[in-house]
């Protein structure tokens, strides 16, 4: 699949019509826009990792607003953050490597929905 993500479509999501269930923690829902990204960017990876981090992490999911970047570096490595939004880091993990299309982007999780920070 040829990824065709870029930054600049990303604005155009201000809202959602439909939400979809993660189809393994099905407590996560999430918008239009983050499937866009999955889809486009082939990332669906990076949506389990907030879904599932959700399940696996008790201390982080009673946190009902999460702040998830990622950013690739040069090399294809990447580093997936989770904060509280107010500065106050949750999680980290190291990624080895990526295809990830953009350098970074931010996806918000608020009440298991995980979203564009433009949808909210």
């Amino acid at each position: 699949m040829t990824k065709t993500l870029n930054q600049a479509d990303l604005a155009h999501f201000t809202g959602t019509q439909q939400w979809y269930r993660h189809a393994i923690n099905r407590n996560i829902l999430y918008t239009d826009g983050a499937r866009y990204v999955a889809q486009a960017g082939d990332a669906y990876w990076l949506l389990d990792e907030i879904a599932l981090t959700q399940a696996n992490k008790p201390l982080i999911a009673v946190e009902k607003f999460q702040v998830w970047k990622l950013t690739v570096n040069d090399d294809s490595s990447a580093l997936l953050q989770c904060e509280d939004g107010n500065g106050n880091f949750l999680a980290t993990k190291k990624i080895k490597h990526t295809d990830f299309p953009l350098s970074e982007i931010t996806l918000w999780l608020e009440n298991n929905v995980i979203m564009l920070p433009s949808e909210r």
